[in-house]
């Protein structure tokens, strides 16, 4: 079942189309790579489906609807969310208190339940609380980590922190862009193990990633952009052997991908 699917979108930045006429589509329940040098495209597509910029042509349609050129805050609302290659985190918060901002950006309380702190609003506080313990116990950030400031963490936790926010809203397709830069090893297999236990829970994943012994290991499907356009889409096997991606993207062929 398709979930996602742009067809022909098109961005031009002045007179230079960083993406052009791509067809992209996301099978539910699938965790799909979009890959491709450096200025190939890729984080324009992501922000054109987020709803950061509207395509110049074309359309994106998220569950048979039409959310082409819809603003960030609707297109979350629709249960699309992402992270950044750089986490955007609340420095002098710890984590905890990251991931309950997460929660409460997500909810928009209005003023008026906000000052009123009646038993429903309690509750509500309670059970956001509940779920904040839950995805920091998922994603291993849990006990006495909870308590540490997000500038005091390492790289690799402060990336985890960076994934987990975007859970706060319950997506169904989550953006994800390059979850593994800068992480060592073992930091970069946890990193894997986490992606791969949210599409077990059935999450729907989207990602772009320059590493490849991570593309290759989590993606069902990989789609390769050149210049804004899409030169292939396979299997990563299929991937791995396409003479034009190995061209423009891999440079030479190698065991090692």
């Amino acid at each position: 079942m398709v979930m996602l699917e742009a067809i022909q979108i098109t961005k031009y930045f002045g007179g230079l189309a960083a993406v052009s006429g791509l067809d992209l589509t996301v099978r539910s329940g699938e965790i799909l790579g979009l890959i491709g040098p450096n200025g190939a495209g890729k984080t324009t597509v992501f922000n054109m489906i987020a709803g950061v910029h509207s395509p110049t042509h074309g359309k994106i349609v998220f569950k048979g609807e039409d959310i082409t050129s819809h603003r960030p805050s609707t297109i979350t609302g629709k249960r699309i969310a992402r992270s950044f290659q750089l986490p955007i985190l609340f420095d002098s918060k710890t984590v905890l208190e990251n991931m309950l901002v997460a929660f409460h950006l997500e909810s928009k309380p209005t003023f008026w339940r906000a000052i009123r702190n009646d038993s429903s609003t309690k509750a509500r506080e309670k059970d956001i609380l509940k779920k904040a313990h839950e995805i920091l116990e998922f994603v291993g950030m849990s006990g006495d980590m909870e308590g540490r400031l997000a500038k005091n963490l390492p790289h690799g936790h402060r990336k985890t922190l960076g994934l987990a926010m975007p859970l706060a809203t319950s997506p169904e397709l989550l953006l994800l862009d390059e979850p593994a830069s800068g992480m060592n090893p073992d930091e970069t297999t946890n990193m894997m193990g986490l992606i791969k236990a949210l599409r077990d829970k059935g999450m729907t994943i989207l990602l772009v990633e320059h590493n490849l012994r991570v593309v290759m290991g989590l993606c069902d499907r990989i789609v390769v952009l050149n210049f804004g356009k899409k030169i292939a889409e396979g299997s990563p096997g299929e991937i791995r052997e396409n003479k034009e991606v190995i061209e423009a993207y891999l440079g030479v062929k190698t065991d090692a991908v």
